[in-house]
C-alpha cells in the first residue's frame, strides 16, 4: 500500500540533518582526542609541575622537594595554584583549537 504524503528523498533539512550527524560525530572523535593529549605547565624554574589532558583532568603533580619548607607553604600553595591555572589555560586553548574547525568559526558558550 503506497504512502500519501512526503516524499522520502533527502531535501535540506535531510542534508542539514546529514551534517550535523557528521559534525556530531567529528566532535566526539575530537573529544576522545583530547582526552589522550597532554599539555604541561611548569612553574617557579620548574620546581612544580602538572600534566593535564586536553580533557582538563589533572594527570599528575611533581613538586621539587627544594621547594618545601615548613615555615612558608604560602609559596607552595601560591606556586601550585599558578601551574593548575597554567595548565588549565593550555588546555582549553588546545580543545579551542581542535574544536574551532568543526564549529566553523561559532562561538558555541560552554563547548570549551
Amino acid at each position: 500500500m503506497a504512502r500519501k504524503g512526503r516524499s522520502r528523498t533527502p531535501g535540506p533539512r535531510g542534508s542539514m540533518l546529514k551534517q550535523l550527524e557528521e559534525m556530531q560525530k567529528q566532535m566526539a572523535e575530537t573529544q576522545a582526542a583530547l582526552e589522550e593529549e597532554i599539555v604541561t605547565a611548569s612553574v617557579g624554574g620548574g620546581v612544580i609541575t602538572v600534566e593535564m589532558t586536553g580533557a582538563q583532568e589533572v594527570r599528575s603533580v611533581t613538586i621539587k622537594p627544594e621547594i618545601l619548607d615548613p615555615e612558608d607553604v604560602e609559596i607552595l600553595q601560591d606556586m601550585l595554584v599558578a601551574a593548575f591555572n597554567e595548565a588549565l589555560q593550555k588546555a582549553q586553548k588546545l580543545a579551542a583549537d581542535k574544536f574551532g574547525p568543526l564549529a566553523g568559526g561559532i562561538d558555541i558558550p560552554g563547548l570549551f
